[in-house]
């Protein structure tokens, strides 16, 4: 399996075809700024997912990973998703048999073919370690890293931007990881206490937190900037953990078919995710399993205030908000108004032309937004199953009491958004699998507004705001972040 860039590179350090997969595992970015993808997407059959129906989660990674990494030796992949996806890893407080499902799916309300009711389900992403459902690649992909550092004897440092979930979830896998530095930028108060703690209480030597004085966007094109200085980034071996690295995304296909396994009794019905939308990673994922032949009838994507994607499924215009029009909610996450992986989608979208992605991302980078409305390539959205919505603060709180009351579930503030728009867009001919993004416990203050009483958490995270915490402050300026990155690194 080899790899190309949305704006068009595929030359490797090897030889004239695309990079493999352990060579743009460290990397990020591609050296043009584009994103890597597969050169295509491998395709699975009926039978296939007959036989990937009965495997474990364990299991399943490998098997669908396999399809994207052949430079790593098959023995050697399997240790690291069996050393992955443990129940240990994913317990929380819970029993290791309990926790043996790994992403355990969740009836709201079961279908009825009788009366015509497809079912809404919740697939649980949230057991690891940080509580979000960024632990189900990042964990994979702190296993990887060590390994191919280990293999090539060599050392990498991790910068990446965070809007509240990614921060913690890299953290967490990277910290103690022998050659490994994280460098974390976050947007400044903009991320609940929880979050903030669970990231800035950190004290391992490896482990490095910048908070910028602006939006998760800022700190996102810092972090852009930085990588391409590919002198700065060769001198300092500097790789990314965020979604624009496509192991997280490769991870992330997991889940969708191992929740289309749980929701089905056989491969010739289709169901639909809805998912929480704030960077386009996690969608991404589905959008590829979809493209790999997974019976994905629809892929719902619900956004927050800042709802950009919505806008543009709905009316083909893609128009980036500033600063000031990005929008502080109670979903956080999701306070993004530049989706990085969105461009993977549109290049896949407009027949994989790197000559067209060049064109429209410049004018995204000029800060106008492009317009695909009127377009044959508008037209087609609908052969890719993706409808969209949006949520409020009233419709979250709205909807975790709904939750609450009618299904004794309590969920937190980025699953109620993907819960509100998948309830809209429910159809009664497929399942409507709405995709957890985080507990409860991590936006507290929220959940106290809309139930009246604190969530629970896991008994080793009480009282985690509490701890001393470890954060540099800065303005958003990317000398600066290459300052603390020389500092720290000598």
């Amino acid at each position: 399996m080899r790899y190309l860039s949305t704006r068009g590179s595929t030359s490797s350090s090897r030889d004239s075809a695309g990079p493999t997969f352990t060579e743009i595992l460290l990397g990020g970015l591609a050296p043009d700024g584009g994103l890597y993808l597969p050169e295509s997407y491998p395709q699975v059959d009926a039978a296939e997912l007959d036989q990937w129906r009965r495997l474990s989660y364990a299991d399943l990674a490998f098997a669908v990973l396999a399809k994207f990494i052949d430079d790593i030796p098959p023995a050697d992949l399997k240790a690291l998703v069996t050393r992955t996806y443990a129940p240990r890893v994913y317990c929380n407080g819970r029993s290791e048999t309990q926790a043996s499902e790994i992403t355990p799916l969740r009836w709201l309300e079961r279908p009825n073919a009788a009366r015509g009711e497809g079912g809404l389900a919740i697939l649980e992403l949230s057991n690891g370690p940080t509580l979000a459902f960024k632990d189900m690649a990042m964990q994979l992909l702190g296993n990887l890293f060590e390994y191919v550092l280990a293999r090539r004897g060599e050392q990498i440092n991790i910068l990446g931007a965070t809007s509240g979930d990614t921060g913690s979830s890299a953290e967490y896998a990277m910290r103690g990881k022998a050659g490994v530095h994280v460098f974390m930028l976050s947007p400044h108060q903009r991320m609940s206490a929880f979050q903030r703690a669970q990231m800035y209480s950190l004290q391992d030597e490896n482990i490095h937190n910048i908070a910028v004085r602006g939006t998760f966007d800022d700190a996102q094109d810092v972090v852009k900037a930085v990588s391409s200085d590919h002198a700065f980034k060769a001198r300092y071996k500097i790789g990314a953990v965020n979604s624009i690295n496509w192991a997280r995304v490769a991870a992330q296909l997991v889940y969708y078919f191992k929740g289309y396994f749980a929701a089905t009794g056989g491969n010739d019905q289709r169901v639909a995710f809805a998912v929480p939308s704030g960077n386009f990673g996690n969608i991404c994922a589905g959008h590829i399993a979809r493209m790999m032949g997974l019976p994905i009838g629809r892929l719902v994507l619900a956004t927050n205030e800042n709802d950009v994607l919505d806008e543009f499924f709905r009316t083909g215009f893609y128009r980036p908000r500033a600063t000031s029009e990005t929008h502080a909610t109670s979903s956080p996450s999701m306070d993004i108004s530049k989706a990085s992986n969105f461009e993977r989608f549109v290049f896949d979208l407009l027949g994989r032309d790197p000559a067209m992605i060049r064109e429209l991302w410049a004018e995204v980078d000029a800060g106008h937004g492009f317009d695909l409305s009127g377009t044959p390539y508008f037209a087609s959205l609908p052969d890719f199953g993706f409808v969209s919505g949006s949520s409020t603060h009233a419709d979250r709180l709205a909807t975790i009491r709904h939750a609450f009351a009618s299904w004794g579930v309590m969920v937190d503030t980025h699953t109620a958004d993907g819960l509100k728009v998948g309830s809209e867009l429910r159809t009664p001919d497929m399942p409507m699998i709405v995709l957890e993004t985080a507990l409860p416990a991590k936006f507290e203050a929220t959940i106290v507004e809309a139930l009246g009483r604190k969530p629970q958490r896991p008994a080793g995270l009480q009282g985690i705001e509490d701890l001393p915490q470890r954060v540099e402050v800065i303005d958003v300026d990317v000398d600066a972040v290459k300052q603390i990155i020389e500092r720290e690194l000598r």
